[in-house]
């Protein structure tokens, strides 16, 4: 189905739905798609089928699919296995639009499982059928009302309506975040679980509900990315739209993408690449999985902050809660706003002292409704600040006409408001949610919340790729022919624009004397060796050497110690590079990531990279200006960036080299599916830099 509205349509407005497998029990779950529907007003036709029977709930059932007359829009599998898989070919031979699959035990239940998913995935290309799952606890919208699931969660009276469409790889997930945001008085427009994505997936939905009426916001739940590419588009189409789209994904933590493995059946990926997804595309990326529903409300319909604007004002009525509020906001990377003057000698005859530091403290005056408005009313009118959150104490819970009524009238503000409340005051929160102000339960999520809405960056373009020259194809082909050992991974590397340390290869010990004096002393000696990526580990490495006889000397010990560790390397000899020294030593890391594509790595290099783990991750190809912002992002690189009295390293000259890295992005090198320089020293500012070790991968 090629066509975006009637695909829409199927989905989240179908007309005439059939579940497959349907039940009259009401204890099963097969039985809840169809209470779910009429109870939430569904007011197209419902079709059960089960050949044993010939009405279900009042509804006529039928034997199959067949027996059922006209057309039918989304037929819901409620079938397991190999059935669910006989079911939707015939769904595929019957014309039906769109299919869902409830159960699961396809690729996340191991080989025999994948097996049938591979049966599923054939049936979608033969037929032409659309398939959301398996693995899919069902499809919802509220308007109109089609509650097409399985989920228990949807046994509450009444659905709320609202304008945030959520897109969920996990079913259960949907019920946890519809019932948080119920007790808020928030609700959504569309609600999907996509389960193990065989066809429809995250990013092509995602593209549907930008052109969603009734969709404003689109919140992603992630544990892996399929489809990244149609992802990319439609966060690219949102955002002009005006509708952020916010995420949340599993798989921070090793631990996290091992059980995200076994959920989905498919891999977690890097949470560094995730994240360089995210701020390539503008994609919101939320830490807390109530931020799903607490961030949208400082990004829908909300002012846009000055560019580059960071400085919040903080007012409370609890010291104590507020300083947990700007706590998490200094982790967030946002500056607090003092007090202004006119707002200084406005609260001195209340006896409120707001010039002592940048919190506007009001607990000591007492929460009182003209002194909270009053404080608000000025802090928004400021040009020293660029947004303003008030954090309440106990009031909220138990008198919530003292300092929550008073905010109500700043909803829809000339800048971003938002409120955090300390205690768990329920009314509060509905109150300030149901009047439009940003309200928050959490610290933590408040600051979240806040950082993106002042500090989140429209998707970044994508850096156009000359085409390679054709020393770099030839030193492509030479390694792809041959194999990459180190002299061949530096003619490559060279040929990209990464300069390189003089050196010389040379076929055995016995013309190394002769090496040394061309290249000139001291050097470092390497054993050449395809099959020994890890020199420095097989003892193939000497440094410093002074003179030819020495490094002839040194050579026949490297042989000795790499045949030791490698009894079957092959080796083809012996590299001579000139010693180069430099103010610190970088990493650059190349890699075709299965979910995101190319990715570059810039981090802290020589034997500390895998111990510190500091680096940043971006997409590839960068330009100068976005590996000038990766430069940045290292700590351990503070010092070449320019730090007390220590010289400054020639930082252009380093973005310079992972811009020309990143180019391994061509597809022209799309045999290349590892690459990496460690180290490449950073020289004086005006000096350069220059790789004296190089590794590449071929897939």
């Amino acid at each position: 189905m090629s066509d975006p509205k009637v695909l829409f349509s199927a989905l989240f407005e179908p007309r005439r739905v059939a579940l497959i497998g349907a039940s009259s029990d009401v204890t099963k779950t097969t039985s809840r798609p169809q209470r779910f529907l009429r109870k939430h007003g569904f007011s197209g036709e419902i079709l059960p089928v089960n050949p044993s029977r010939s009405e279900i709930l009042g509804e006529t059932a039928y034997k199959d699919l067949d027996a059922i007359p006209g057309e039918i829009d989304h037929a819901y599998i409620l079938l397991n296995g190999a059935s669910a898989v006989r079911a939707l070919a015939d769904c595929g031979r019957r014309g039906v639009k769109v299919a869902s699959i409830l159960a699961g035990g396809f690729a996340d239940a191991g080989a025999a499982g994948a097996s049938l998913q591979d049966d599923l995935a054939r049936v979608v290309r033969e037929t032409g059928i659309r398939l959301v799952g398996p693995n899919s606890i069902g499809t919802v919208s509220t308007d109109p009302a089609v509650a097409l699931t399985a989920n228990a969660a949807f046994a509450v009276e009444t659905l709320r309506t609202g304008n945030w469409g959520l897109v969920s790889q996990s079913g259960s997930l949907i019920g946890a975040l519809l019932s948080r945001a119920d007790a808020r008085g928030i609700g959504f427009s569309r609600l999907i679980s996509v389960g193990n994505e065989v066809d429809l997936a995250v990013g092509e939905i995602a593209d549907l509900l930008v052109d969603d009426p009734k969709t404003k916001a689109i919140l992603l739940f992630m544990e892996t990315l399929r489809d990244g590419e149609r992802l990319a588009r439609a966060a690219r189409r949102a955002h002009d739209a005006g509708k952020p789209v916010i995420a949340y994904k599993l798989g921070r933590s090793d631990i996290g993408q091992e059980l995200a493995r076994s959920h989905t059946g498919a891999i977690a990926g890097s949470d560094a690449t995730f994240d360089a997804f995210c701020r390539r595309h503008g994609i919101a990326r939320v830490s807390m999985f109530e931020s799903l529903i607490d961030v949208p409300a400082l990004l829908v319909d909300r002012p846009q902050s000055r560019r580059g604007g960071h400085r919040v004002a903080v007012a409370t009525t609890t010291g104590g809660g507020a300083a947990m509020v700007v706590d998490s906001m200094a982790v967030a990377g946002l500056d607090i706003a003092g007090p202004p003057n006119n707002l200084v000698n406005w609260l001195k005859p209340f006896g409120i002292s707001a010039g002592d530091g940048k919190l506007v403290d009001l607990t000591l005056a007492g929460a009182k409704p003209e002194i909270v408005a009053g404080t608000i009313e000025r802090l928004l009118a400021d040009e020293g600040n660029d947004a303003v959150i008030f954090v309440v104490g106990s009031s909220a819970q138990f008198n919530p006409e003292l300092a929550v009524e008073p905010l109500l009238r700043f909803a829809g503000s000339g800048k971003p408001f938002a409120v955090a409340l300390t205690p768990s005051a329920e009314k509060s929160l509905a109150l300030l949610t149901a009047a439009g102000v940003p309200a928050f339960r959490h610290p933590e999520s408040c600051a979240e919340a806040m950082a993106l809405c002042l500090l989140r960056r429209p998707p970044q373009p994508v850096p156009r790729l000359a085409e390679p020259s054709i020393g770099a194809l030839d030193a492509m082909e030479a390694g792809r022919v041959s194999g990459f050992d180190e002299r061949r991974a530096a003619d490559f590397f060279g040929a990209l624009g990464v300069p390189m340390a003089r050196s010389m290869a040379v076929p055995d010990a016995k013309r190394i004397a002769a090496a040394v004096g061309e290249v000139g002393a001291p050097v470092v000696l390497k054993i050449l060796s395809v099959d020994i990526p890890h020199k420095t580990e097989a003892g193939g490495v000497a440094l410093g050497i002074p003179d030819g006889q020495t490094a002839a000397m040194a050579a026949r010990e490297i042989e000795k110690r790499v045949k030791a560790y490698a009894p079957g390397a092959r080796l083809q000899g012996f590299l001579i590079q000139k010693m180069e020294r430099g103010l610190v030593e970088v990493i650059l890391g190349f890699r075709r990531d299965p979910l995101v594509g190319p990715t570059v790595t810039v981090g802290l290099g020589g034997v500390l990279a895998e111990i510190y783990k500091d680096a940043s991750t971006r997409l590839a190809p960068v330009d100068e200006r976005e590996a000038l912002e990766m430069i940045a992002e290292v700590k351990g690189l503070a010092t070449v960036r320019g730090y007390r009295n220590l010289p400054k390293g020639d930082v252009a000259a380093l973005a310079k080299t992972i811009s020309a890295f990143s180019t391994l992005a061509h597809k022209q090198f799309a045999s290349v599916a590892e690459a990496e320089i460690n180290p490449l020293l950073v020289k004086r500012d005006g000096e350069g830099v220059v790789a004296v070790d190089g590794l590449v991968v071929l897939g």
